[in-house]
């Protein structure tokens, strides 16, 4: 009783829950989070902003004088303490998933130039060309006598952290909000969140799944399911927004690390919780390299690793199915 009490007390005492917002990485952030002092709101958007604005100069592709722009543009500048973080992660989860996750694949993205801009696809002694420059296993850190870091590489070897970069922000920018006081929150940077704690309501937070039909280009537009979560990193990864059709035939924009082709396989999309969004958010692009059977495998694997659940839609435009694990609180019920 006492503990449903104090529960109870700390999800709705005052102050109200605020809201903050701005823009990072080519998308907008959202802050949702009950602040114990509403007059430090504005010390913690500058917080927020100076944050994402250090993790956009790391690993930002848009900005053009981040390290990761230099290291791509063939520059071999010092690291930063955000770079190598986000490095020693992704080769975690590059070996948990067998190469599926694999942001050394930026050679292909190039190659690939998603969209297909000159009409035409890549030979396969392109695509062999390109393969020779991909897997982790071929990028290290190294630190000098100074103390410098540097990332070592093949030559021509580039790297893309997009698919965990967002999910890293929310993690760091959930610091922030942790180093204010703030117990109950969600923060969200281009759909990825993670979220503690007890929303406005005083229950858990309540996160709508997109339906992923081709086209649906508008998040919040067509809704597949709501899922209930709580102390965890949230992140859905799809091919319906992005893919390109040559010949009648669908391209899809995730590239294969392992093959270096576009996947075919029936995944629509797939979304994973986890203790972190940045795990959440490298899982669920794994998942949407290997397709559903391998992915269903890979939940069985995570007994040991940072893992909440997952939730797969697959099938074809027509004929939709999803397959999540046991006990996520879904709106619908199945």
């Amino acid at each position: 009783m006492i503990a449903t009490l104090l529960l109870a007390t700390g999800c709705n005492r005052e102050p109200q829950y605020i809201q903050i917002s701005g823009f990072a990485q080519g998308g907008q952030y959202s802050v949702t989070c009950q602040l114990p002092d509403v007059r430090r709101k504005d010390a913690l958007k500058k917080a927020v902003d100076d944050t994402l604005s250090a993790i956009d100069w790391s690993l930002s592709g848009y900005n053009k004088g981040s390290i990761i722009s230099k290291i791509n543009n063939g520059e071999n500048p010092p690291l930063d303490d955000i770079f190598v973080d986000v490095f020693e992660l992704s080769m975690k989860i590059w070996r948990q998933s067998a190469g599926a996750f694999d942001p050394s694949c930026a050679p292909l993205f190039d190659l690939w130039g998603f969209g297909f801009t000159n009409g035409r696809m890549p030979s396969d002694a392109a695509i062999d060309s390109a393969m020779a420059l991909v897997g982790m296993d071929r990028y290290s850190i190294r630190e000098d006598v100074s103390g410098l870091r540097y990332l070592d590489r093949p030559a021509g070897g580039k790297i893309n952290f997009n698919a965990i970069a967002q999910g890293y922000s929310c993690d760091v920018v959930a610091r922030v909000l942790e180093d204010f006081g703030c117990q109950n929150y969600m923060v969200s940077l281009g759909g990825e969140l993670v979220c503690k704690g007890c929303s406005a309501r005083g229950d858990e937070w309540r996160v709508w799944i997109d339906r992923p039909e081709d086209g649906n280009n508008d998040s919040g537009l067509l809704k597949q399911d709501v899922i209930s979560v709580t102390d965890c990193g949230l992140v859905t990864s799809g091919n319906y927004r992005k893919f390109y059709v040559v010949d009648g035939k669908k391209y899809s924009h995730t590239i294969d690390p392992r093959s270096g082709r576009p996947v075919t396989h029936n995944l629509l999309s797939a979304t994973v919780l986890a203790d972190d969004s940045a795990t959440a958010d490298a899982l669920a692009t794994a998942m949407m390299v290997v397709g559903l059977e391998r992915s269903q495998l890979m939940v069985a694997s995570w007994q040991e690793n940072p893992y909440r659940g997952a939730y797969l839609v697959y099938g074809d435009q027509d004929d939709m199915k999803v397959w999540h694990t046991p006990g996520l609180k879904l709106e619908s019920g199945n």
